[in-house]
């Protein structure tokens, strides 16, 4: 027998015949699908948990420096002058998108009620807090509008159901700094009329943050003419360490501060990749584990067949052909499982967020909890390079686990074999 080409037509035809058990083979194919569903199972997961741990950084760095800036500017000591001038100026620079002057500090709130929590009050210009996205797409009740004048107050969510309170509600201000008087330090204190809620979807701020007009943050803490920070958008976040040094030489002569985000959440960020590297670790270990079952079901493939390989080679077949019609196995499996989990990953991750919720329905209980994971749902974003390395360390593997009982078959001799049976 001429020996075919290289996965031939005898080769694909032996291959698929081998793979299709007859009456009393079946064990060979049950381990087969145990190996199938194994390697599925794997590069499933491993789609969907490196989807959801990128889904999860680009969500919270979305929202921390939606709301925070990639550049805080401070004075080196005190305050800064609340100058148009001075954000005029930054916001002329190439590298920057927006900069807006906040007044920042913490306070009680509390209600007519009785109820109280902490939070953190910002005062910002009106435009400015309009021109933040994260905010005016993220407007639950009221208007953005009405944040004018010096009784307004936008609060989120979550603070909100802290507090019992709505839209057209008043809460009070405590700030921890007093006011000296001549019966003593006196706390001060002010009502504010909640004019819109905003869940930006993290629950950290939803339930801290506080919104003031600019004008009348600086009332209350008694900044006059002066604002505790400029806040720097960039237009390229990954470009923060390059437009810092453009601001030093624009501030030429100015005593500030800059502060990077990525020196105030880089470690953070530098935790969730380690968590990422190592749950790609541990979970290509489940697709190696399925990858040795393909190892286990082939050999005793080879075994069974002993007797077909020996009358194939006595007929002509070479040992190319025996070899190559085993890695057509093996790697019809791996192939077929790493297939069969790449479209299990991505329809897990299309509805992450709707099978959460049916757990959630099911069991009753809390699954990914805002208060310990930052944020309200659970993101899944799906890099497809990720996704190509997954599908390629998947058929690598499964390739990889054919070689040994391929290489094998191919050595039998025929004598032997045909002697044994």
């Amino acid at each position: 027998m001429a020996e075919a080409g290289p996965f031939g037509g005898f080769e694909r035809a032996v291959a698929a015949r081998y793979l299709l058990a007859r009456k009393g083979e079946r064990f060979v194919s049950v381990i087969a699908g145990f190996s199938l569903v194994g390697i599925a199972l794997g590069v499933a997961t491993l789609i969907v948990v490196l989807s959801v741990m990128g889904g999860f950084r680009q969500e919270l760095l979305g929202r921390i420096l939606g709301l925070n800036g990639q550049l805080g500017i401070s004075a080196a000591q005190g305050t800064l002058p609340d100058d148009p001038a001075l954000v005029a100026r930054l916001r002329a620079l190439p590298e920057v998108a927006q900069a807006a002057a906040v007044v920042e500090g913490q306070v009680l709130l509390t209600t007519d009620a009785g109820a109280s929590a902490g939070g953190l009050v910002r005062g910002i210009a009106p435009e400015d807090l309009r021109a933040k996205r994260i905010i005016a797409d993220n407007i639950k009740a009221g208007d953005l509008a009405r944040f004018q004048g010096e009784d307004a107050i936008v609060i989120g969510t979550g603070l909100a159901r802290r507090l019992d309170i709505g839209l057209g509600d008043r809460v009070t201000l405590v700030s921890p700094q007093g006011r000296v008087t001549v019966f003593g330090t006196v706390p001060r204190l002010r009502a504010y009329r909640v004019v819109a809620l905003f869940e930006v979807g993290m629950e950290e701020y939803d339930s801290g943050f506080v919104f003031l007009p600019l004008a009348a943050a600086q009332l209350f803490f008694q900044m006059p003419h002066a604002v505790s920070q400029i806040e720097v958008y960039l237009k390229q976040a990954d470009r923060s360490a390059e437009a810092a040094g453009a601001i030093r030489v624009a501030l030429a002569g100015e005593p500030v501060r800059i502060a990077d985000w990525q020196d105030a959440n880089g470690g953070f960020f530098q935790l969730v990749q380690v968590q990422r590297n190592v749950m790609f670790l541990i979970l290509t270990l489940i697709i190696l584990v399925a990858a040795f079952n393909i190892v286990s079901s082939l050999t005793m493939l080879v075994k069974d067949k002993g007797r077909d390989i020996a009358i194939l080679r006595t007929m002509g077949a070479r040992r190319g052909a025996i070899l190559r019609i085993f890695l057509l196995c093996g790697a019809a499996i791996g192939g077929a499982g790493t297939l069969a989990g790449l479209g299990l990953g991505l329809l897990f991750c299309a509805n992450i967020e709707a099978i959460r919720q049916w757990l959630m329905r099911l069991t009753g209980t809390t699954v990914f909890d805002p208060n310990v994971y930052f944020l309200t749902r659970i993101p899944a974003v799906v890099d497809p390079f990720e996704v190509a390395q997954v599908v390629g360390l998947g058929l690598l593997l499964s390739l990889l686990a054919t070689l040994p009982p391929s290489w094998r078959a191919a050595r039998l001799d025929p004598v032997e074999a045909l002697r044994d049976e």
